[in-house]
């Protein structure tokens, strides 16, 4: 299947699944063992448009979902954690799901695949770990003090009524948009007016200023290297080598850990940023497909 035949545009059929009186918005393609994708923040189930067809034709089951707050899904006014959307993950497999399921997540959503693992080994075949974030924010001692004073200045108008909104609508321009993939994503040509409207038109939604705000002020939740000890399903980790948001440098553990356990392997990808899913779908395809084939049949 070449690259252009696995990009789904409006082809892929959109479900709706009522959580805690939330629409939620999911996608499901193919069949055989489950696979569960689980976007970044300010992403949705169209981030994966060049996974979902791939992984399907290679049998297997493949799931995505909006978390509540992002893409399709319902933007309520609430506290957003990361241990909101561990719930979420966790009934959305028991509901929909009901058997062992693989988790693939990029940034927080790999985050979130290792709390569910590591919270509930029952419902966990495996996880596929996509620049896994170190936490929902960065915390302020991982900050330098110039940086900590500016975000942290940030932060506070974000939240205020007064100046909230106008710094979301500005920051939510498409131009703003694509200046900001331009500092995560490696390849300009991976930057397309589809991936800028994928981030811009849930922006849009009624209740998504709230949301930003809210994550931006929510706490940072626990730290992969508190997580992983307890996670003993086997896993993949892969890395775009040119992450600025989280460096190479951030997957030594999981690199260490790769080569004390046999059922851990650790890939880097060259050339590639924050979403090397979206950046370099071939070669991310391809190390998912030949991880499950070894560790899944």
């Amino acid at each position: 299947m070449t690259a252009k035949e696995t990009i789904v545009k409006n082809t892929l059929d959109k479900n709706t699944w009522i959580w805690n009186s939330h629409k939620i918005q999911y996608a499901v393609m193919g069949s055989g063992q489950p696979l569960l994708l689980i976007h970044g923040f300010g992403a949705s189930i169209g981030h994966w448009r060049k996974n979902i067809p791939v992984l399907a034709a290679a049998g297997y089951q493949v799931f995505a979902l909006d978390l509540l707050g992002f893409g399709g899904s319902d933007k309520p006014t609430l506290d957003y954690t990361v241990e909101l959307w561990q719930e979420q993950i966790k009934d959305f497999c028991q509901e929909k799901i009901q058997q062992p399921t693989v988790f693939v997540g990029n940034s927080i959503g790999g985050l979130l695949s290792l709390m569910v693992i590591s919270a509930y080994p029952e419902i966990a075949a495996g996880g596929i770990l996509i620049n896994c974030a170190g936490g929902l924010n960065h915390r302020p001692d991982e900050l330098a003090l110039p940086l900590r004073l500016v975000m942290g200045t940030f932060t506070k108008l974000v939240s205020s009524p007064i100046t909230g909104k106008f710094i979301f609508d500005r920051i939510r321009q498409k131009h703003r948009i694509r200046r900001t993939l331009t500092q995560v994503y490696r390849s300009r040509e991976a930057i397309t007016d589809e991936l800028v409207d994928l981030l811009y038109h849930p922006s849009c939604d009624l209740g998504a200023e709230k949301v930003f705000a809210s994550v931006l002020t929510a706490p940072p939740g626990p730290k992969p290297r508190e997580i992983l000890p307890k996670c003993l399903s086997p896993l993949l980790v892969i890395w775009g080598e040119d992450d600025p948001w989280t460096p190479i440098k951030a997957a030594t553990i999981y690199r260490k850990l790769a080569e004390t356990r046999d059922n851990v392997q650790f890939y880097s990808i060259p050339n590639a940023g924050h979403c090397p899913h979206d950046e370099k779908p071939e070669q991310v395809n391809q190390l998912i497909v030949d991880w499950l084939t070894k560790n899944l049949n």
